[in-house]
């Protein structure tokens, strides 16, 4: 959705500035992430310790995200616990009869995001960071687009709201036309 998985982990609590919207309410929804996102295949059960740590390194992340996409300086206490959470044991894949399978727990899941978002942070694709052009959205995504000129987090959510209300405004402000 955001063309990385820091970023898509970032997003995970929507509309920062409006009526926020948490998606690491419980345990389970914690690890449901971790499965939909493919970074693990299989994860044991969670705590609510895991989202308590997951929505720490989380908030880290964004800061940082938003501190280096407006050209800032990091902030040391987000750096810190991102640094910390990247020291982690991260996922490691097994190679099976049947293909790959990555086994983990939500700690070594957490580890791997943490991971992650350093190589974003500290790698070229940081010049590709965007935040959406929709005031409600706080998602921040890569823009690979030709040109550089997207300006939503994506067509399926934010970027189908604005350009059906402009087609709706225009065609309240366009004066009506007669057919002979």
């Amino acid at each position: 959705m955001c063309g990385h998985p820091a970023l898509d982990f970032a997003a995970t609590l929507g509309a920062r500035r409006s009526t926020r919207y948490e998606m690491f309410v419980t345990p389970e929804r914690l690890n449901a992430w971790y499965l939909q996102s493919g970074l693990v295949d299989a994860i044991t059960p969670g705590e609510e310790n895991d989202v308590r740590e997951a929505i720490t390194v989380r908030e880290a992340v964004y800061r940082l995200v938003t501190n280096r996409r407006l050209g800032e300086e990091f902030d040391r206490e987000a750096l810190a616990v991102v640094n910390a959470a990247a020291r982690g044991t991260p996922v490691t894949p097994q190679l099976t009869l049947t293909g790959r399978h990555t086994d983990a727990t939500p700690a070594q899941a957490l580890a791997t995001v943490a991971r992650q978002a350093v190589e974003l942070l500290s790698g070229p694709d940081v010049a590709l960071m965007k935040e959406c052009g929709n005031p409600e959205c706080t998602r921040v995504y890569l823009d690979r687009s030709r040109g550089m000129r997207r300006q939503w987090c994506g067509m399926e959510s934010c970027g189908n709201r604005f350009k059906a209300a402009a087609y709706r405004a225009r065609k309240k402000s366009a004066p009506a036309t007669r057919t002979h």
